[in-house]
């Protein structure tokens, strides 16, 4: 499954090729809890189809309402239109208690930068959109940071990234869960595993599986700081060197599936045998998960791909939630002084 941002736009490139009218709607600011962030967008056709997300349902129902049924398809420069501003109508539009957001609008939207965007993000670029609130023009400026959406002195500027990337090391059952959640969550899926009795029997369609040495498919990525990286063989061979290549990038996430055992065994290895220093591989993480009493592969995937996205998103999690330090995991159920961690 592709970005969600990138699905609106090149729905959206569609719908303007095939000569119809429609328009982008962002989430610019937003005032107590709101159901969705600042940057997020949906695209609006004139015969009422919707594709994104900027509430939930009910503010695209009431755009949907009001500019699908227009005689005349709105032109000119972009809107801005507030939902929630009083408790009736935060109720009204399914807003959180308090919550009040803002919404520009911006109509049929010139077709030749949307398909330069579109082409760009699609070859993994990073894009700015910057448009003139005044008479809606825009400019589009590739960038090698992203940024939070700005809005200020008659200007917007968005940035679109890339999708996420995951790679996983290791092609078995716990590996098809979690590719399976990633790409529901966006991600792009690269599976790696040079052992062909793994590799015979993925079943997960979408992902691009390959059977180099992982180590060669880390530094072959270009791993940035939209990807991540998961080791889940539980092998060193496969796991250690292709780990100890991701450390050198700007990966956001790089991880390996164990007990608290094998992962202090792990880092005396890299520290022993490569030179490195705890604090050089303060970033690996392991063992990896959210504790959530995690006992078979699909509930260990679920725990996993929490912590991605809380790392992800920028969320700082108690060190009770983790799995390596949680006060209940299995390790301590069972008595078990190895630390082994969500029954693997």
């Amino acid at each position: 499954m592709e970005n969600v941002d990138l699905i609106v736009l090149r729905t959206l490139l569609s719908w303007r090729k095939a000569g119809k009218k429609a328009l982008l709607a962002t989430v610019v600011r937003t005032w107590g809890s709101s159901p969705r962030p600042i940057g997020s967008i949906m695209a609006l056709c004139e015969d009422g189809s919707v594709v994104g997300s900027i509430s939930g349902g009910c503010i695209e129902d009431d755009l949907i309402r009001a500019y699908s049924s227009k005689a005349e398809f709105p032109f000119g420069p972009p809107e801005f239109l507030k939902y929630g501003v009083t408790a009736d109508e935060a109720h009204r539009f399914g807003l959180p208690c308090g919550g009040t957001l803002e919404v520009l609008l911006e109509f049929n939207v010139d077709l030749s930068l949307l398909e330069e965007l579109v082409v760009q993000l699609s070859l993994g670029h990073l894009m700015q959109r910057i448009t003139q609130l005044k008479d809606g023009r825009v400019n589009l400026i590739k960038v090698k940071a992203p940024s939070e959406l700005e809005l200020k002195n008659g200007v917007l500027i968005n940035t679109f990234g890339p999708e996420y990337r995951m790679l996983i090391i290791g092609a078995g059952q716990l590996s098809e869960y979690l590719a399976t959640m990633a790409l529901f969550n966006g991600f792009n899926v690269t599976v790696c595993d040079p052992r062909e009795e793994y590799r015979g029997s993925w079943k997960v369609a979408g992902v691009t599986l390959t059977s180099e040495m992982p180590d060669d498919v880390v530094i072959e990525m270009k791993l940035d700081s939209r990807s991540c990286v998961v080791a889940l063989t539980h092998d060193p061979k496969l796991d250690d060197l292709a780990l100890l290549d991701a450390l050198g990038t700007d990966a956001f996430y790089i991880g390996a599936i164990g007990s608290r055992r094998n992962s202090e065994a792990r880092h005396q290895r890299l520290i022993e045998y490569f030179g490195y220093t705890e604090e050089s591989i303060k970033s690996l993480r392991g063992p990896i998960g959210i504790y959530i009493g995690s006992k078979t592969p699909s509930e260990i995937a679920v725990s996993v791909m929490a912590e991605i996205l809380a790392v992800k998103n920028g969320v700082q999690l108690p060190r009770d939630m983790q799995v390596g330090v949680a006060k209940k995991d299995l390790a301590v159920v069972h008595n078990n002084p190895g630390g082994t961690v969500c029954g693997i």
